[in-house]
């Protein structure tokens, strides 16, 4: 049973199924705007954060480290209530673009998270300089980003893993409609209830896919990682 539903998944993809390819495209598309997305507030906010002194700051950091391990559904359903209550005229529910905001505050304080840790790992060498240079915040904020490159790209890697790889929120916001708001990992979740085993494999084996190469392009910056530490 489970070798013929690998064999009727590969024969499924190299079908070239429209349907099938839609909910593919549809996942990147989702996935990839909305950690660009959260990466230019996150990283920007994430290194301002780490090189300021103000009075709330440890608290700040506490509760954006709460909010890397925040539940999806809990988000999901966070967000879903904003949209059927102060946001109910937008007529957001079901939609791409509840979809895109679920993500997309899904993954901000996962990168921001990281880029806090590893900025603070650097910064008091690089402020240093750059206060006897004369840099303004500004300045400081993007010498920091440039010299914790790598990190800035793994942090990125890991809110695109954690986007992609979403459930919950996209499904509670976006109502899992077909040819529409359908994406992978929703996909898997219905036709595996439904039985039908050949495509959730499919799904799964694009998203292993997917996972391989992100992390295979990774590795080249893993290694500037463990060369600056």
């Amino acid at each position: 049973m489970i070798l013929d539903g690998i064999v009727e998944a590969f024969e499924l993809l190299i079908s070239f199924d429209s349907g099938v390819y839609n909910i593919i495209l549809l996942s990147l598309i989702l996935s990839i705007s909305a950690t660009l997305t959260a990466a230019v507030f996150s990283i920007f906010f994430g290194v301002l954060i780490s090189i300021s002194d103000f009075k709330l700051k440890n608290l700040v950091k506490r509760l954006t480290f709460t909010l890397m391990g925040i539940p999806p559904v809990v988000l999901g359903l966070i967000v879903l209530l904003f949209l059927i209550g102060p946001l109910d005229s937008l007529n957001l529910v079901f939609t791409k673009t509840a979809m895109f905001i679920a993500q997309t505050l899904l993954v901000i304080p996962i990168i921001t998270g990281n880029i806090i840790i590893s900025s603070e790992k650097t910064q008091k060498k690089v402020l240093e300089t750059a206060t006897t240079l004369g840099a303004n915040k500004l300045d400081k904020i993007k010498l920091v980003i440039k010299e914790i490159k790598p990190f800035v790209f793994m942090s990125i890697v890991l809110g695109f893993s954690r986007a992609i790889s979403e459930v919950g929120a996209v499904m509670l916001v976006g109502g899992n409609i077909k040819g529409d708001t359908r994406v992978m990992t929703t996909s898997i979740a219905l036709t595996n209830s439904m039985g039908n085993f050949s495509a959730s494999i499919a799904m799964g084996i694009v998203l292993l896919v997917i996972a391989f190469l992100i992390h295979t392009l990774a590795s080249k910056f893993r290694g500037d990682i463990y060369d600056w530490n």
